[in-house]
């Protein structure tokens, strides 16, 4: 004789099937930002020749053709994300110059790039790479040079008031930026001294240069030419 096996429905029942977690779809917006965001990290570390698409789309958790799909390839990642930090760094640079003395703005210009440099470290050492693709928005020389153009017209200001030629004022400029851009780079990896202590020694060597600054300043050695 058969006995017939009770089984409890409850077992089959739908509402103890395992539910699956939901993975939230992302917007094209933010699968951009995503990717932009990831590139940015892997470019700092790795360098542009260091990093593959393969690694970007992994780390996103998305197949190659999506990178594709929205900057079409590691190079038009690449300049996107060059293009953001350079745009950045000369927002920070040109939207501290607010004081009045000219002693105090070069301390605000000094700030503002060891700021960006604490702030957006990566974003920092991917500018100061040699672009290994033509970039349409310039390079770290072509930026430092913008910058400079918004400080030539203050020297120029400066030099008028002195009764110096303002026509040397782009090269003085050059010269102000090119100085505080090459500590930052060095500030980068050493990060000593403090922040603040690196902008006081700037200004010091350029304040107390141009404080003395001859109109026509003469060479004392034998070459002349």
């Amino acid at each position: 004789m058969m006995v017939a096996v009770a089984t409890d429905s409850s077992s089959t029942s739908s509402n103890d099937k395992p539910r699956r977690a939901r993975r939230t779809r992302m917007t094209g917006a933010e699968r951009r930002q995503q990717l932009l965001e990831i590139g940015r990290t892997l470019f700092a570390e790795k360098g542009f020749e260091g990093t593959s698409v393969e690694e970007i789309a992994a780390k996103a958790g998305v197949s190659k053709p999506v990178v594709y799909e929205h900057f079409g390839g590691k190079e038009g990642l690449y300049a996107v994300v060059v293009d953001r930090e350079m745009r950045r760094l000369l927002d920070m640079v040109t939207s501290s110059l607010t004081a009045g003395h000219p002693r105090e703005l070069c301390e605000q210009a000094a700030f503002a790039l060891l700021d960006y440099i604490e702030e957006y470290t990566d974003g920092f050492r991917i500018l100061v790479r040699d672009s290994p693709i033509p970039q349409s928005t310039g390079s770290f020389a072509s930026l430092i040079s913008d910058i400079a153009t918004q400080v030539e017209d203050i020297l120029g200001r400066e030099f008028k008031s002195r009764g110096f030629d303002s026509k040397l004022a782009p090269l003085y400029a050059q010269a102000l930026v090119g100085m505080v851009a090459l500590t930052g780079q060095w500030w980068l990896d050493v990060r000593k001294p403090r922040k603040s202590e690196v902008a006081a020694h700037l200004v010091n060597l350029a304040w107390h240069g141009l404080d003395g600054l001859e109109q026509k300043p003469r060479l004392i050695g034998h070459r002349k030419n």
